[in-house]
């Protein structure tokens, strides 16, 4: 019997894909395993293997076309069977996607359990996808971890606990790094071409990326204040934390980036008025800081985010930071952390491209957003009348001013200033 082939859902919040490019055609055999077609979210690449060995009988979309979600794309099956009745639109191809639907609404999004054995007899240990790829990476067994979350799940700060202080890190600085996979940029189709110019179309995320930004400094009156902060702490505590991943004391080489998250955290629990989203005639306070980060990647910038940030130790957050930043590149982030409504604040760093000052666009309908410099020798007092130069990090918020008064910004950004040159970790 033929089988159709769904266009899968990436994450509760897409609804639909656009097709990318088709690795069999009609006709050809195909093996479990096989790669099928390549599609992508609104910042997301897939690519879909086949499930099913047979023969590809039919192709129902296109590349570039949008494909809503649990859609019939294609059939796979012996070679003559029919194929009309998997078409999209068919009676039978609607009743399935309406029933495939419905089993994924009754299926819990929050909760991923993962079968282990334990003996003889088998033991189902309930844990997030994100706790045991901590706990893999750190060469934690979980069974032998209690969990703290609801129903006795496992949540990454189990796993931190578990952690002993003298595990060896899984890659020293002095090792030669592994390199980086990143998904590929989307190609751009010539449209037209003369003596001195080639007229190209541009590629779906781009035009995605540019309705977003266009839209946020439409829709909101934003603002953006500018502060430096005294970056020795970090820079001391930087050398303290690189000092002891090369010893093996700690398993992440802690960044600037993460001690600053770090500090933003910190800023946002005293000023939860920040925390929020701006919803026109009301605003939504957040009990949790959801972290919402920059990436630069081949594809485009992504802004993948942390949820429950504020419960991490500076070693934790520097590895989950890691983690959401090399699947953004990769291309294989979950489609639901990259939506502006995830993160109840953002942060973008420029600071490693050399950047001093800067004026980062809302992710709406967030209420701001922290853009990180350079860090730079600036004159500064450290005693009466005593002049030298101190190396200072530049802070540019950019907020809502529908949603905070210009104080209320002010007194954010100077408490993250307080955080960083004030940081204890």
């Amino acid at each position: 019997m033929a089988t159709p082939v769904m266009m899968p859902r990436q994450g509760q919040s897409v609804e639909s894909c656009i097709m990318g490019q088709w690795y069999k055609s009609v006709g050809e055999e195909v093996k479990e395993g096989d790669l099928l077609f390549s599609y992508e979210t609104d910042k997301a690449s897939f690519e879909e293997e086949a499930k099913e060995e047979g023969t590809l009988l039919a192709v129902f979309f296109e590349e570039g076309e949008e494909v809503p979600v649990l859609t019939n794309v294609a059939v796979i099956g012996k070679a003559g069977e029919p194929v009309d009745e998997y078409a999209p639109g068919s009676e039978a191809a609607t009743a399935a996607q309406e029933e495939t639907k419905t089993e994924q609404k009754e299926e819990s999004p929050n909760v991923v359990e993962f079968d282990v054995e334990e003996n003889e007899s088998g033991k189902r240990v309930r844990i997030s996808p994100l706790a045991k790829n901590m706990a893999e990476k750190m060469g934690i067994d979980i069974q032998s971890i209690k969990g703290s979350g609801p129903r006795g799940r496992i949540i990454a700060r189990d796993v931190e606990s578990a952690a002993k202080p003298t595990q060896k890190p899984v890659q020293k600085p002095t090792e030669k790094p592994q390199p980086e996979t990143r998904a590929a940029a989307p190609k751009a189709q010539v449209l037209q071409t003369g003596a001195d110019f080639e007229e190209k179309s541009i590629p779906n995320i781009r035009k995605l990326i540019a309705t977003a930004m266009h839209q946020s400094l439409q829709n909101s009156a934003q603002l953006t204040h500018h502060l430096s902060a005294d970056a020795r702490q970090l820079q001391k505590l930087r050398k303290k934390y690189k000092k002891a991943y090369t010893e093996g004391t700690v398993s992440q080489n802690v960044t600037i980036n993460d001690l600053v998250c770090f500090a933003v955290i910190r800023a946002l629990e005293k000023f939860p008025q920040v925390n929020t989203h701006y919803l026109g005639d009301k605003m939504k306070w957040f009990k949790k800081v959801h972290l919402g980060l920059a990436v630069d990647t081949d594809r485009g910038l992504m802004v993948p985010t942390l949820q429950n940030a504020d419960d991490l130790s500076i070693t934790g957050l520097s590895f989950q930071l890691q983690q959401l930043a090399t699947q953004a590149r990769s291309g294989n982030v979950n489609p639901d952390l990259l939506s502006p409504a995830a993160a109840s604040f953002t942060v973008s760093n420029l600071g490693n491209y050399g950047v001093e000052v800067f004026t980062p666009v809302i992710n709406l309908p967030q209420t701001a957003i922290l853009g990180v410099c350079t860090i730079v020798p600036r004159p500064k007092e450290i005693e009466n009348g005593v002049y030298a130069f101190v190396p200072m990090i530049g802070l540019s918020l950019t907020y809502n001013h529908q949603a905070l008064d210009g104080g209320e910004a002010t007194r954010f950004l100077a408490e993250i200033k307080n955080q960083i040159e004030n940081l204890s970790v």
